[in-house]
């Protein structure tokens, strides 16, 4: 969600549409603009714009994928056709293994 204006130890904040009263406590005041991972009603994490973006197309493709929809890749462009990779802690124990 975003921030829309600071009342307190609260935040009004909006997305899609809805807004929210969400409780600051664990990131403290923000200004406006600023995303927040809402959960519960509580703010979690302060998101750069692109990281929220990324968790926006992933709970759309999850609520595509819940009404019937196939067409999702576009959603995950930041993983699709590239290779996975591993931690760095795990790419180490894979070197290690060579």
């Amino acid at each position: 969600m975003q921030v829309v204006n600071m009342q307190d130890a609260y935040a009004l904040c909006e997305a899609d549409g809805k807004q929210e009263l969400v409780d600051m406590m664990l990131v403290g005041d923000q200004p406006e603009g600023t995303w927040i991972l809402n959960f519960l009603g509580s703010a979690r994490e302060v998101l750069s714009p692109e990281y929220a973006e990324q968790i926006r197309s992933a709970l759309t493709a999850i609520s595509n994928i819940a009404e019937g929809g196939e067409q999702i890749d576009h959603l995950f462009a930041d993983l699709v056709n590239r290779e996975p990779e591993l931690p760095e802690h795990l790419q180490e124990l894979v070197n290690h293994q060579k």
